[in-house]
């Protein structure tokens, strides 16, 4: 895992450097065998973009790039500062929130289109909800959360 690790540390090195970003780059393994990259930049805007679309097609052409580079899929997962943590508890409360809704108008309550990574948080903050049930519906960028009554 150790020669994986430096060969991905190497892979986001050269994207930052076509991008012309200063970063520092921390490396290390994940849970369940994946890859962890913590990048720090005096301009974290440049690499999380629009509610973090351009982190996300980092994250992406990092995975590609390793895919091809080992011939396996790795788990990997890109984090600017404290974007990841910050946007979770967003979506904690948001889930909570329109949880809320949904029990006390009794209607099935529809989230925005999110990430597959976005839509796994909401699922998760309600599991513990017996009187809730969620689904994912939609396709590609229409995906969405709904959050149902049982």
């Amino acid at each position: 895992m150790d020669k994986k690790i430096e060969a991905i540390k190497g892979i986001i090195q050269d994207l930052l450097n076509h991008l012309e970003v200063k970063a520092t780059i921390s490396v290390s393994e994940g849970e369940e065998n994946s890859v962890a990259i913590q990048l720090e930049t005096d301009q974290p805007g440049v690499l999380i973009g629009y509610h973090g679309e351009t982190l996300s097609a980092i994250q992406l052409i990092v995975l590609m790039t390793a895919y091809r580079k080992f011939g396996e899929w790795t788990r990997i997962l890109v984090n600017v500062g404290d974007y990841r943590e910050r946007r979770k508890e967003v979506l904690e409360r948001m889930a909570l929130a329109v949880a809320q809704r949904a029990k006390f108008s009794g209607q099935p309550q529809s989230l925005p289109p999110m990430s597959a990574f976005e839509r796994r948080i909401i699922h998760l903050a309600l599991t513990g909800d017996s009187e809730l049930e969620t689904a994912s519906e939609g396709e590609g960028k229409d995906r969405h959360v709904v959050i149902k009554p049982k």
